[in-house]
């Protein structure tokens, strides 16, 4: 997921380069919502492993 932000970032630089800004801002608006979803999933992945974790030693 963070693959396809960062080629949206980069699709939005060149477009925006070239003066497409159009392109530009949709693709940044892009780039951030993916950028965001990967970080919330991270999170989340990261909270089911602590508490999964500590569910494995007191169990």
């Amino acid at each position: 997921m963070l693959k396809l932000a960062l080629f949206f970032l980069i699709v939005s630089l060149v477009a925006g380069l070239f003066g497409f800004s159009g392109i530009s801002a949709v693709s940044a608006g892009m780039a951030k919502i993916l950028f965001f979803i990967a970080i919330l999933a991270f999170v989340v992945v990261v909270l089911i492993v602590l508490f999964s974790a500590k569910s494995l030693f007191n169990g």
